[in-house]
């Protein structure tokens, strides 16, 4: 397995915010015993943000390998700043790079669109 091996797309398709919710539930349930409080409040805030999403001054990114989403970053618009949200990757697809690439891609966008800086919210309480 190679960061070749994984498509990045920004478009959204049926089931894909659902689907980021579910990722959201069960890693974190995983890997730091966050329950349903926890996912809950992820599926309100993506719902918010997708039912709102301004192409113009925001982004997604969609990691595929296959037909499954195996990872996930979204930039947000706050303004003057930029935020870093929901940004996630499967266990078995971490130390690829993908991160890194994922990284850059937020970055990227974030200049192109005009934001000088940006944010990640260091707890969801």
């Amino acid at each position: 397995m190679t960061l070749d091996d994984i498509h990045i797309r920004t478009d959204v398709k049926p089931g894909d915010i659902g689907y980021i919710v579910h990722m959201h539930g069960r890693l974190y349930g995983e890997e730091y015993q966050y329950g349903l409080t926890f996912e809950a409040y992820v599926a309100e805030s993506i719902a918010e943000f997708a039912l709102s999403f301004n192409p113009d001054r925001e982004a997604m990114w969609f990691c595929e390998h296959g037909s499954k989403i195996i990872g996930f970053i979204s930039l947000v618009d706050r303004g003057n700043q930029a935020q870093l949200r929901y940004f996630i990757i499967e266990k078995a697809y971490r130390g690829l790079g993908l991160g890194k690439k994922l990284m850059e891609l937020f970055f990227d966008k974030m200049h192109a669109i005009g934001y000088k800086s940006a944010y990640l919210p260091v707890s969801y309480t």
